[in-house]
């Protein structure tokens, strides 16, 4: 693949990448219980899937995530307290889901779909682990109190479940339908089923 192709294609995996995280800055003040409505999932296995590069795979989808959490905090909720202990796990759950979009092997309904399944469960697993942990915490710092956070934290999964879905249905959708029209913005032979 030539370089001008290489580039045309990676192009277009960051502008999508970007304008989903840009979702995230549409204020939603009547729609609170939809607070977890947020692209974050289809976002991190969106890169996972279509960059061969696992530095491109992990960083450009992380990079978006910081860009508009620290932007978010400093535009909308005005402030950045410094505190990253909470934030640590959510990373983390988040590099997980790039790592479901790496272990995908071609796209197709059934494997977004269960790719979003497992993308929201990791999330909800690991980032609720921040809740108890965290200094000034409403559940005590136990088994029993991780289960409780868990159960909680349900109708916000469900928000987000139906996010990745959503997100996923127009990037993955978007990007493979532009795929059919732009040959340019195909993988190149031998760089594997998807990946650029």
């Amino acid at each position: 693949m030539s370089l001008e192709k290489f580039n045309i294609r990676n192009s277009i995996l960051i502008l999508i990448v970007i304008a989903a995280a840009a979702t995230r800055f549409l204020h939603l003040d009547s729609f609170t219980s939809w607070f977890n409505f947020t692209p974050i999932g289809a976002i991190a296995m969106f890169g996972g899937v279509y960059y061969a590069d696992k530095l491109k795979a992990y960083f450009i989808p992380f990079i978006t995530l910081l860009a508009s959490d620290l932007i978010l905090n400093y535009t909308v909720y005005y402030h950045i307290d410094g505190k990253f202990d909470a934030a640590v796990w959510t990373y983390i759950s988040f590099m997980l889901m790039v790592t479901v979009g790496r272990y995908m092997k071609r796209v197709s309904v059934l494997s977004v779909v269960a790719g979003s399944f497992a993308c929201v469960f990791i999330h909800w697993i690991v980032s609720d682990i921040s809740v108890v942990m965290m200094e000034g915490s409403m559940y005590p710092r136990t088994f029993n109190g991780y289960l409780l956070a868990l159960w909680n934290a349900i109708p916000w999964e469900r928000n987000l479940l139906v996010s990745t879905l959503a997100y996923s249905a127009v990037m993955f959708g978007g990007f493979e339908y532009a795929k059919a029209k732009f040959p340019s913005l195909r993988y190149a032979p031998g760089a594997g089923l998807q990946h650029a």
